[in-house]
């Protein structure tokens, strides 16, 4: 069976979910097992400064999640990492309330109150320069709940240390997703069928990489915030050596 590029964004959803063909059900790369990250640790390196992703910089360990941003700089295609730079990194920054770096500026946000259900992402390998994926929650949530929470699921390549001139290893970010969730609907939808205050919400979505991103070396990391924006669940798949 051949598909035309324009179908492929449309039906690697629908792939996933019914495990189709074999190759994704035997690549796909999953959180299962593998522990919550107890704080998202994120990286802005602005796209004019070159030395800035050549410069030592300092790692959390394991435990964190961590993201490089490429934030688009002022001399715009010319700039020195221009290929790599993305407008979702803007968003990010805006929505902290923190301006675009001139070189690097560095934010963490530890899990303070982490939810008591689990968030779970998955991912199969990509087709046609794009990768589906899913992202669920299933647990309880707060009785006090409220108000329009936010997932955001990043798409990452990691870059091993000493490759590409990075001194540390980084999860650049590829592609961003986020997605409002009114909880209190969710609730109310759970009450109204006499169901119980465990939710279960699940999403299937493909998402497209750039150009220059190794396929090979993808890895997810996902993460949830309240309506005050605390972080307050933390997954993340990485497979890449499996996948090799």
């Amino acid at each position: 069976m051949k598909f035309s590029p324009a179908t492929v964004p449309l039906l690697l959803p629908l792939l996933m979910a019914l495990h189709l063909p074999l190759a994704i059900a035997q690549n796909a790369c999953s959180s299962d097992g593998a522990p919550a990250p107890h704080a998202l640790y994120e990286r802005f390196l602005s796209a004019d400064c070159a030395d800035c992703w050549s410069s030592a910089s300092f790692a959390p360990g394991t435990s964190a999640a961590v993201l490089d941003w490429i934030v688009p700089g002022r001399a715009g295609d010319d700039a020195p990492l221009s290929a790599a730079a993305s407008t979702e990194a803007l968003s990010r920054l805006q929505a902290m309330g923190r301006l675009p770096p001139a070189a690097t500026d560095v934010h963490v946000a530890a899990v303070a109150q982490r939810l008591p259900g689990r968030l779970r992402v998955s991912f199969g390998p990509a087709v046609g320069g794009y990768v589906g994926t899913t992202i669920s929650y299933l647990g309880a949530l707060p009785h006090d709940a409220a108000g329009e929470w936010t997932l955001s699921v990043a798409l990452v390549e990691q870059i091993p240390e000493g490759v590409e001139g990075t001194p540390v290893s980084r999860n650049l970010v590829r592609n961003l997703f986020q997605r409002k969730w009114n909880v209190r609907d969710q609730l109310l939808k759970s009450e109204l069928r006499n169901l119980p205050r465990d939710t279960r919400w699940i999403e299937r979505r493909s998402m497209q990489l750039t150009p220059s991103t190794d396929p090979n070396r993808l890895a997810l990391i996902g993460w949830m915030e309240d309506p005050n924006g605390q972080v307050v669940a933390t997954t993340r798949a990485q497979c890449a050596a499996a996948r090799q």
